[in-house]
């Protein structure tokens, strides 16, 4: 799978996604720090790329655009990088078994 992870979210997350054996990109690798959502969102749509974000914006545009890109929605508060990888960790299995499904918005919460 390719995954491209939100400028909320820390580049930590795009890194253990490669160490899972996925290719991984965080919006800084690719220049797009600082890019609307709009620019984000056709990135990761034409590049086939799953989106991680904490925008709600994004769960907004995934319903309006069928055709976009999966994202998934992580909904956990402020947290320290290690708390959110551990998180992602521990739903990482039902992550993967909801996108091989066809899922197209997962959330992560608390």
């Amino acid at each position: 799978m390719k995954f491209l992870v939100d400028a909320q979210l820390p580049p930590a997350l795009a890194r253990r996604l490669e160490e899972l054996g996925h290719q991984a990109a965080h919006v800084v690798d690719l220049g797009l720090a600082e890019a609307a959502d709009h620019v984000v969102w056709s990135h990761a749509a034409n590049s086939g790329a799953i989106l991680i974000s904490k925008d709600q914006d994004f769960a907004l545009m995934r319903v309006w655009d069928p055709g976009g890109p999966p994202l998934i929605w992580i909904r956990i508060g402020n947290t320290t990088r290690r708390v959110l990888i551990a998180k992602f960790d521990s739903v990482y299995p039902s992550l993967v078994a909801a996108l091989e499904s066809g899922e197209m918005l997962i959330e992560v919460t608390d």
